[in-house]
């Protein structure tokens, strides 16, 4: 097979590219089928590079697969491809150029491409690993750290909820697994454990072999701000006892300023000098060179913030000072880590929308650079998610996780920034003198990268060139072998691949299934309740009505009442009327009497 070797100068970029796209299968052109990838590379070295090719040479890749494969291939092509699918998405983001590059650097350096997060050779773009094992419950406003190369997750919010499970994902596996834990008893003397609240928006801290989870707010606040430590090796959780003034834990937005000394567990109160933030919550913090304690963005109850403070821990005064290059847009909810002196912001959101960019700031010069950018209402873009650094084949990777944005998250996402975004910064400095500036260009290597970019005045870049003697020196017969026995592996790593692929679906619907399952078992919990709530109303609503019948009843008795008194009342004016008629009957008569001569009759005497 033909080797690759680089020279000093040669042809520049696009020519560069199609010389390797040549090199690779693909015919040079812009609309190339690559007829040889498919022979030439494994099914996913393969996969890449057409990824690559169409998105440096046409846009965007939307070509399903390759026309001139063989039916075998096509059949592996659809195995395989989804595994890709969140990879070309975030070709869809990248520019002509840097597709360019990172095909030409895949050429060069073909063992970069291996197992896992280990295909994945593109920096500064977020991609989702294969995940495996029991995703743990979609949520925000929880915490996370590393430690021995596994990320743990603690507590958090779901949908008004405070959660207080410990979840741990393998790094090395990318296997999520609940970690069974138990709380220990609060002295000798009172055996019954102690009670621990769940809780969100709390810091999670490796300290020696310990997890200290830190502050939070909980359903019933406390007084005081409380200190959980689970050791790591005991799967025990415990309160640890904190001396001094503990900060007040009541959800109140403040700028006062605590420090907890993790070796006496004595919280101090500190008052520092110059302008302090003002008061705010949801905002970053990192310390830079073990002196300065930077701040950044937050919010109040109206209004987001995009400024940045800086504490000066030695003299213990606060600044606020000019911030360079692309400053962030203001947010609050946002994660952020640190990698040397660069510390990467992500997520976070205005109460209108999510940050979509990924953002670093060198702390040295403070100078503020995109890394990326993602499109949509996606977890990247939420607030409340966590981020953490880890490391994958010697370099750094930063590791997203949950976060809400209109709806809760468990996804992770992995992101592996490239010396050039750490650098990008510094090159935003002061202009140096045009012989440093010189060697800067030319001795100023990307990791991993090396200098493949020797920027001279015009700016070419060095030249593919095909190297043939090492084939023509080898026999005929021994180059058969060689093929034969390349082939063999090719389609061995190719049956591996799609075993592997068959075992994480399949581990993936027993996920579903049991998510499925849990949704069902809530579900029901939910039915049952309702169905409790509506017994009662039922209840309530029968004796309402037992009540209305009960008054009607006495309502008509009323009215029976009342015509019988209506009716006594007219008899008793009917009789007393005709009493008043024969009285006056009565006197008439005695009248006619006395004038006939006939007395009236005399009443008898009692």
């Amino acid at each position: 097979m033909a080797t690759m070797a680089r020279a000093s100068s040669g042809l520049a970029y696009p020519e560069r590219f199609y010389a390797a796209a040549s090199y690779a299968g693909f015919d040079g052109s812009p609309h190339s089928n690559g007829n040889d990838v498919g022979s030439r590379f494994s099914n996913e070295v393969a996969l890449i590079l057409y990824a690559l090719y169409q998105q440096a040479s046409v846009g965007p890749c939307n070509v399903p697969k390759p026309s001139s494969w063989s039916p075998v291939e096509q059949s592996k092509w659809k195995r395989s491809a989804s595994s890709f699918s969140t990879f070309w998405q975030q070709l869809g983001n990248m520019a002509s150029t840097e597709a360019m590059r990172l095909f030409v650097k895949i050429l060069e350096d073909k063992d970069v491409v291996s197992e896992g997060l280990g295909s994945v050779v593109v920096y500064d773009q977020w991609i989702s690993p294969p995940i495996t094992g029991q995703r743990p419950k979609a949520r925000y406003e929880h915490a996370a750290a590393v430690v021995q190369d596994k990320m743990y997750i603690y507590g958090g919010n779901h949908n008004g909820r405070y959660l207080s499970d410990l979840n741990v994902l393998d790094l090395r596996s990318w296997t999520w697994a609940k970690v069974d834990s138990k709380v220990a008893p609060e002295s000798a003397e009172s055996p019954s454990p102690v009670k621990f609240a769940p809780c969100a928006g709390h810091s999670l801290i490796p300290w020696e072999n310990q997890l200290l989870s830190i502050a939070g707010h909980t359903k019933d606040p406390s007084e005081s701000i409380q200190v959980k430590a689970f050791d790591l090796q005991t799967g025990t959780w415990s309160m640890l006892k904190t001396y001094g003034k503990a900060p007040d834990a009541k959800r109140t937005l403040l700028n006062d300023l605590y420090i907890l000394d993790l070796e006496t567990m004595t919280w101090d109160e500190i008052d520092a000098v110059g302008v302090p933030p003002s008061p705010r919550s949801d905002h970053a913090a990192a310390v830079h060179a073990e002196r300065y304690l930077l701040i950044f963005g937050g919010g109040s109850h109206a209004t987001c913030f995009n400024d940045l403070h800086v504490l000066d821990l030695q003299a213990m005064e606060w600044s606020r000072p000019t911030q360079q290059g692309e400053i962030p847009t203001p947010r609050a909810g946002h994660a952020g880590v640190t990698v040397g002196e660069n510390w990467f912001i992500v997520g976070g959101g205005d109460n209108k929308s999510g940050a979509s960019e990924t953002v670093v700031l060198n702390m040295s010069t403070l100078v503020w650079s995109v890394v990326t950018s993602v499109q949509g209402r996606v977890p990247l873009a939420s607030e409340g998610l966590s981020l953490v650094v880890g490391s994958l084949n010697g370099e750094d990777i930063l590791i997203s996780f949950g976060g809400y944005n209109g709806r809760y998250n468990s996804e992770v996402n992995v992101l592996k920034p490239s010396h050039k975004s750490t650098l990008q910064s510094k090159m935003m400095e002061a202009p140096v003198p045009d012989s440093v500036s010189a060697v800067h260009n030319h001795t100023n290597p990307t990791r991993d990268l090396e200098s493949e970019f020797e920027v001279g005045q015009e700016g070419k870049i060095r030249e593919i060139v095909m190297d043939n003697d090492s084939e023509t020196m080898k026999p005929k017969g021994e180059e058969t072998r060689e093929l034969h026995m390349a082939k063999l592996k090719s389609e061995k790593e190719e049956l591996e691949f799609s075993l592997n692929k068959e075992k994480l679906l399949t581990l993936q619907l027993k996920q579903e299934l049991a998510e499925a399952e849990t949704r069902n078992t809530d579900l029901y919990k939910e039915l049952q309740s309702v169905r409790g709530q509506l017994a009662a109303e039922q209840s309530r609503c029968f004796k309402l009505e037992v009540d209305v019948a009960e008054q009607r009843q006495k309502l008509q008795t009323l009215e029976t009442l009342q015509k019988e008194l209506e009716l006594l009342q007219r008899q008793k004016a009917a009789s007393e009327q005709a009493a008043l008629n024969a009285k006056q009957r009565q006197g008439s008569g005695g009248v006619w009497g006395w004038l006939a001569g006939s007395p009236p009759e005399k009443d008898d005497e009692i």
